[in-house]
């Protein structure tokens, strides 16, 4: 009997590239390999003016992107003015694209809540109107399990009423390139308003030393 030497990982590579190996084989090839759409994922948060609420995830590890924009209400492709304006039922919101596998959706809410007033009602801060109000859109039944188990939690640590919303997320329209990354592309403006607006100031009052974190790196 001829014995046939089993293939190797190399040969077994070319074959699978060329559509050569056997079903079997490319699907075993396939289960070895670590598939990134199994942990790529994104969550949606709603905590006033979306230029402050991206530098928060933008060095976390496992977020590949922040992305500025629009969510929760009928309006087809929503302009900046449209939401400055009011009763679209618009938030400004970030979407936040991550590998679940370097950072959970929890510890996103952790920064998450660090960042905002969770007790004002349609506004933060110093932007008033619904479109400013806090908010977690969630994507699928474990976040909404985990958002809503944390805003408990919240309620619990300050022994009052959250005003943060629990949503489902529905159509996201990103905002104008220009207020992608504003606080990259107008480090002065962005600080001015940022200060201007009363942002720290409050955050430290509602969360000390915790306020704009934590840091997961």
């Amino acid at each position: 009997m001829i014995r046939l030497s089993p293939l190797r990982p190399f040969t077994l590579g070319v074959l699978v590239a060329a559509g050569l190996a056997s079903p079997s084989l490319q699907a075993q090839s396939s289960q070895d390999q670590p598939s990134q759409q199994q942990s790529s994922a994104e969550a949606t948060f709603a905590g006033g003016c979306f230029w402050c609420m991206e530098p928060p995830y933008d060095d976390q590890p496992g977020v590949s992107a922040t992305i500025s924009g629009y969510i929760g209400g009928e309006l087809e492709n929503p302009s900046y003015e449209d939401i400055t304006r009011g009763n679209t039922g618009h938030a400004e919101v970030v979407k936040v694209e991550y590998d679940s596998e370097q950072i959970s959706y929890a510890q996103l809410l952790e920064i998450f809540w660090r960042n905002i007033d969770p007790f004002a009602v349609d506004r933060q801060f110093c932007d008033v109107g619904d479109q400013y109000r806090s908010a977690i859109f969630y994507h699928d039944e474990a976040q909404r399990e985990l958002a809503e188990a944390s805003k408990a939690e919240m309620e619990a640590r300050f022994d009052r009423e959250i005003a943060t919303q629990i949503v489902p997320a529905t159509k996201f329209w990103p905002a104008e390139e220009y207020h992608q990354d504003y606080y990259q592309k107008n480090p002065v403006r962005y600080k001015f308003y940022r200060y201007s607006c009363g942002r720290d100031g409050r955050l430290e009052e509602v969360w000390g030393e915790e306020a704009g974190g934590p840091s997961f790196e």
